[in-house]
C-alpha cells in the first residue's frame, strides 16, 4: 500500500468537517441500521493494562458494501484532571470495494461529537416536546460538547450546569453564557426542575437518584461505558422507561443496570427497546407525558464509524 493513498484526518480537520446537524443525522441512520440489522459490529473487547490504563477494540461495519474498519483507543487516566479519563486512538476506515484501507482518523475527536450527537438524537426522540430546562451533570469535555449538540434539538429557555467543584461549573457556564447557561450548586433541587438531564462524570458512584426526578424528566446516562462505575441509583432505573442505544451492549455492559438486575430490582425485560427501534417506529419511546425516559449510552462502532465516514466523504465534496 502506498503512503499516498492513506488520508489522515486529524483532530483539527474532525472539527472543521464534523458539525452538529450533520452528526446528529449521521447517528439517527447509524442507529437505526443497527436494530435494522443492516449495519454488524461486535462488542467492545477490552485489555487492562493496569490501573487507569485500559487498550479498547471496536470493530464494524456500516453494511456489506458500506464502510467498514474499526476503533483502536487508549482509555487511561489524564495527569493533568485527576478521576478523568482521555479516549486516544485512531478509527481505520476501509472501502467496501477493493477492502483496502483509506483514512486514519483522530478518535478522540470523532468520539466527543459523535457522543454529544448520538444524545442530542435520543433527546429529540425521547423528550417531551415542550421540554425547557436542561440539567447538565458534569464540566469535563463532554459538558462541552453536549451543550453545544442539546440545543441543536430542543430550544431549551433554562440550562444549568452542575459539577463538584462549584468553580468549574461557573467557568462553564461563562463559556455558555450565549445560551444563558447557569452553574448550580443544589443538585437535588435542579434535577427536580430539569426537562433533560444529561450526566456526564467520572463517577463511581451515583450523582443522580430517582426520588429528585418529576415524571415526565428525560435522563441520558452517558459517563459510564463499562461494568462498575454507575451515575444514577437503582431507584432511578426501575422508574424509567429505559431504552438503550444497544441491547446487546446494555446487558454486557451498562453498569446501572446491571447493578439494579443484580440486586433483583429488575429484569432483561425492563429494556423495553433500542433507540433504533424507536427511531424505526417498533418500539414507543415516550408512551405519556408523565413517563420518565432514560437513554442509555454506551458508544458503538458503528457510530464511530459513521462519524468518520462523513468527515473522510466530506473531503471530497
Amino acid at each position: 500500500m502506498d503512503r499516498n493513498d492513506l488520508t489522515i484526518i486529524d483532530a483539527a480537520d474532525v472539527r472543521r468537517r464534523l458539525d452538529y446537524p450533520s452528526c446528529i443525522e449521521a447517528m439517527r441512520e447509524a442507529m437505526r441500521a443497527l436494530s435494522a440489522g443492516t449495519t454488524r459490529q461486535l462488542l467492545r473487547t477490552m485489555i487492562p493494562l493496569g490501573e487507569a490504563r485500559t487498550f479498547a477494540q471496536m470493530p464494524g461495519a456500516l453494511g456489506t458494501h458500506d464502510m467498514f474498519g474499526a476503533k483502536l483507543v487508549s482509555v487511561f487516566g489524564d495527569p493533568a484532571a485527576p478521576g478523568r479519563r482521555r479516549h486516544r486512538g485512531v478509527i481505520v476506515l476501509f472501502e467496501p470495494d477493493d477492502g483496502k484501507p483509506v483514512a486514519i482518523v483522530d478518535a478522540e475527536e470523532i468520539t466527543h461529537i459523535r457522543t454529544a450527537a448520538a444524545t442530542a438524537m435520543a433527546t429529540d426522540a425521547l423528550a417531551r416536546e415542550d421540554a425547557g430546562t436542561l440539567l447538565i451533570v458534569g464540566t469535563g469535555g463532554q459538558a462541552r460538547t453536549h451543550l453545544e449538540a442539546l440545543p441543536q434539538v430542543r430550544p431549551f429557555r433554562r440550562i444549568l450546569i452542575w459539577g463538584r467543584d462549584p468553580a468549574k461549573a461557573a467557568a462553564l457556564a461563562a463559556d455558555y453564557s450565549c445560551i444563558e447557561a447557569q452553574a448550580v450548586e443544589d443538585l437535588p433541587r435542579a434535577a427536580a426542575e430539569a426537562d433533560v438531564i444529561c450526566t456526564l462524570t467520572a463517577a463511581s458512584q451515583p450523582v443522580l437518584r430517582g426520588e429528585w426526578v418529576r415524571p415526565g424528566t428525560h435522563v441520558n446516562l452517558v459517563g459510564s461505558s463499562g461494568p462498575g462505575p454507575v451515575e444514577c441509583d437503582h431507584e432511578m432505573v426501575v422508574r424509567a422507561r429505559y431504552i438503550a442505544d444497544s441491547r446487546a451492549s446494555a446487558l454486557d455492559a451498562a453498569a446501572e443496570f446491571l447493578d439494579a438486575r443484580a440486586a433483583g430490582l429488575v429484569g432483561d425485560d425492563h429494556i423495553v427497546g433500542e433507540i433504533g427501534e424507536v427511531l424505526l417506529g417498533t418500539v414507543a419511546g415516550r408512551t405519556s407525558a408523565d413517563d420518565i425516559t432514560l437513554y442509555k449510552s454506551l458508544g458503538h462502532a458503528v457510530q464511530d464509524l459513521a462519524a468518520a465516514a462523513h468527515v473522510y466523504r466530506s473531503l471530497n465534496t
